[in-house]
């Protein structure tokens, strides 16, 4: 399932089992995982609320990552691609992915010719680590 710029796929485990699948997912297209936050963590030490299981993964395709920053280095704001994993039942999990291909239209990015390849190109690699979950 996907809205305008998510691309949205629900995987069966517990949520540590799932971000393994999805970081190996994402490295056979290329991507590593630069950062993680653990939301519910961090709600519970800094808010002292309970929340469900809710990572954050900051994935980044170095390659894509380069040629992106050289033709515009604004769009750093948009890197890394971030990945959400969170348990929505109990042996069930929702992972979102940001699209590249909407995140390089943002504004006026989507008028820069390279942005607008390396976004597609992005969206074909996310497409595939959704169809491998």
């Amino acid at each position: 399932m996907s809205n305008s710029f998510t691309i949205d796929v629900t995987v069966s485990g517990r949520i540590d089992d799932v971000i393994e699948k999805v970081t190996a997912a994402l490295a056979t297209e290329g991507f590593g995982i630069l950062t993680r936050v653990d939301v519910d963590k961090t709600f519970k030490k800094k808010l002292d609320v309970d929340f469900r299981p809710y990572v954050i993964l900051g994935a980044c395709n170095p390659n894509l990552a380069h040629q992106a920053l050289n033709a515009r280095g604004d769009v750093g704001i948009m890197l890394p691609c971030n990945v959400t994993v969170e348990q929505s039942g109990d042996n069930e999990c929702l992972v979102r992915l940001a699209d590249p291909k909407a995140m390089m239209t943002f504004a006026d990015l989507g008028e820069n010719e390279t942005l607008q390849r390396l976004g597609e190109e992005a969206a074909v690699k996310f497409a595939s680590v959704a169809a491998a979950l």
